[in-house]
């Protein structure tokens, strides 16, 4: 991005600035009608692209050219249209009121500067994508079997990719979502940040596991925790914890394709931390019609439960390599922790407006007054007019991207709806599964992580939560348990090889391969794949059902990822041997991914396991020592 002089700058810095304070002021009071709030989002958020992000690393760093100027108005002239003819729009029945030549201009130009903006700030992945689905409309009459689709004419596709507000396209119901509510809770981060919340964070992460063992990766994994309810980007997060974890990490002898695996597993599970969870999960709310407070209530065990994966893996690195602690000295007492511990006040108004059934909206335009308000008890933590600027400028950023992310999304969800591919490809996956559940499962993740290669988050989990629901759900499925499982691993893709933004992200700051790193991140995260099949297997872990359910379905789940982690570091409460190893990794397997056993057998395997193994590493059988 470019860090732009002389006026332009802080003129832009306004424009984000008064865009996020009006979106938040809609939050509390309102919306207007849903066809000019789109245009309106749009309008704000799309054409500074132009001037922020440079067309390539050849383009001037400090000021947009000519041509980024051109860009700018040419994507902001078919929003502008909208919005001054909202009413119209509205009223128009859509593939049955004529698509006039005039909306065709404006249809080319919000398309085409929408992949241009994607590809500068988002991903050149996600453009392509969006380019194929359109090129899909146009040439899928002439592809055999099952690819074949009806004829479209060129008003039908362009229609279809840009303004039907009810079903898909850039102004469908996803850019809604992003104007409404994900746009306020933005904003809510924003303002956590620039009160100095994230200030607590790292320093309630470092007080609370510096003095443990390998206490700079505990710490990394506490922090960016707490930073991803946030940030909201796993990217984001790595860079921002990273810069100070991955060199404490190396520090004390953690390798640094390791230190950046920690740090990538730990920055993607913010996604997946309540209260705020990532934008995916509004729109998950936004899809299902389930209320986003249930959504965060069920998916709450499965968030500790990735994270305390995580810790574990860790700790048992840690004490097979012997490594120490943080140094005294860069612990911070306690009492720095509770000098900002009043920051937490905010985010209990906004669980507690949630959790009684408030709109997402007006709960996150709540509890951002509530931390200005809350900031202003005491000196360190007050939050100046230019501190409230900074906070509205940053918001105004992380929206850009999102918002051509999510109307591209809109534009590959429509192709898929109208040329019927969402059956068809659904209909190939169902066929290749055979009827088997299990192998539904596995081909819809390594779906959604091929996705991820080349799309974020929200965008990889809306694609494959319009293909893969129908699956599940027709399979017996419950309809939360569906997306909650497609939204997990969309949220790994962002680690897993063989492209993982945040993983490569890591391995910068560490200097390591970035192959290595992903790698590395997976076998940390490995949380995400045991919880991910849980929320099918075992409703006990989304709090559903009687407290024994829900008590075993966890305890399944913490014995499984003990063991699991413990079989790859090689430690157990002692080092282990290979036979251990094998032994203790075999049952945690078993016990995540085997639900044809009865829940209380699964746990058995997974204890007994555990209880051999620690047997025969204090033993010292087994010839070797290091892990397989």
């Amino acid at each position: 991005m470019r860090a732009l002089k002389g006026p332009l700058g802080p003129v832009l810095s306004g424009w984000l600035a008064l865009a996020a304070a009006v979106h938040l002021y809609f939050g509390g009071v309102g919306f207007p009608e849903p066809v000019a709030m789109r245009a309106f989002h749009l309008l704000a958020f799309v054409p500074p692209i132009f001037l922020l992000w440079p067309a390539r690393a050849s383009s001037p760093a400090a000021r947009p050219s000519l041509v980024d100027w051109a860009w700018f108005l040419a994507a902001a002239a078919p929003h502008l249209w909208v919005w001054w003819n909202a009413g119209a729009v509205s009223d128009r029945m859509e593939y049955v009121d004529e698509f006039t030549p005039v909306m065709a201009v404006m249809a080319v130009l919000a398309i085409v500067t929408l992949l241009e903006a994607t590809r500068r700030a988002v991903e050149p992945g996600l453009a392509w994508m969006v380019i194929v689905s359109i090129a899909y409309m146009a040439l899928g009459h002439l592809l055999p079997g099952v690819l074949n689709t009806r004829v479209f004419t060129a008003g039908e596709i362009l229609e279809a990719s840009w303004l039907v507000p009810t079903a898909g396209g850039v102004y469908g119901p996803l850019t809604g979502i992003v104007a409404t509510t994900i746009a306020v809770f933005i904003i809510f981060g924003s303002f956590m940040a620039g009160s100095g919340t994230g200030r607590l964070f790292s320093n309630l992460g470092a007080a609370a596991a510096g003095r443990f063992t390998g206490g700079p990766a505990k710490v990394a994994v506490i922090t960016s925790g707490l930073f991803g309810t946030m940030s909201g980007s796993s990217v984001s997060n790595v860079i921002t914890t990273g810069a100070m974890t991955i060199p404490l990490m190396k520090r004390i002898g953690y390798r640094p394709a390791v230190a950046g695996g920690i740090e990538a597993a730990a920055s993607v599970g913010g996604a997946i931390m309540p209260p705020v969870m990532g934008a995916a999960a509004f729109v998950m709310a936004e899809i299902t019609n389930i209320p986003y407070g249930e959504i965060v209530v069920a998916a709450a065990i499965g968030a500790v439960l990735y994270y305390f994966a995580i810790l574990a893996a860790v700790h048992f690195e840690a004490k097979r390599r012997g490594m120490a602690p943080m140094p005294a000295s860069e612990i911070p007492p306690w009492r720095e922790v509770l000098a900002d511990a009043h920051l937490v006040i905010p985010m209990g108004v906004l669980v507690y407006l949630m959790m009684e059934r408030w709109s997402g909206n007006y709960a996150a335009f709540c509890a951002t007054l509530a931390m200005v308000g809350i900031a202003m008890l005491r000196r360190r933590t007050r939050m100046t007019p230019r501190a409230v600027f900074d906070a509205l400028v940053s918001a105004g950023l992380t929206m850009a991207p999102l918002a051509v992310a999510i109307a591209g999304a809109g534009i590959v969800v429509s192709a898929l709806t109208a040329t019927g591919m969402v059956v068809a490809f659904g209909g190939i996956i169902k066929d290749l599964a055979g009827g088997s559940l299990p192998l539904l499962l596995i081909l819809l993740a390594l779906t959604v992580l091929v996705l991820g290669m080349g799309l974020p988050t929200t965008p990889s989990y809306i694609i494959a939560a319009a293909i893969g629901v129908p699956q599940l759900v027709a399979m017996g499925v419950e309809l939360l348990p569906a997306h909650l499982f497609l939204f997990y691993f969309a949220v790994l893709a962002d680690a897993t090889p063989p492209v993982a933004a945040a993983a490569f992200a890591a391995a910068s700051i560490a200097k390591a391969g970035p192959t290595v790193t992903s790698l590395h991140a997976t076998r940390f995260g490995i949380a995400g794949f045991t919880v991910g099949f849980a929320f099918v297997y075992d409703p006990g872990i989304m709090m559903r059902g009687g407290v024994l359910d829900i008590l075993l379905a966890t305890a399944i789940q913490v014995a499984a990822l003990v063991a699991i982690t413990g079989a790859y570091a090689g430690y157990f409460l002692a080092p282990l041997g290979r036979v251990a190893q094998g032994l203790l990794g075999a049952a945690g397997l078993v016990a995540a991914f085997v639900p044809a056993l009865p829940g209380p057998a699964r746990l058995a395997v997974a204890l007994a396991a555990m209880g051999l193994a620690w047997g025969l590493g204090r033993a010292g059988r087994g010839a070797a020592l290091r892990p397989l």
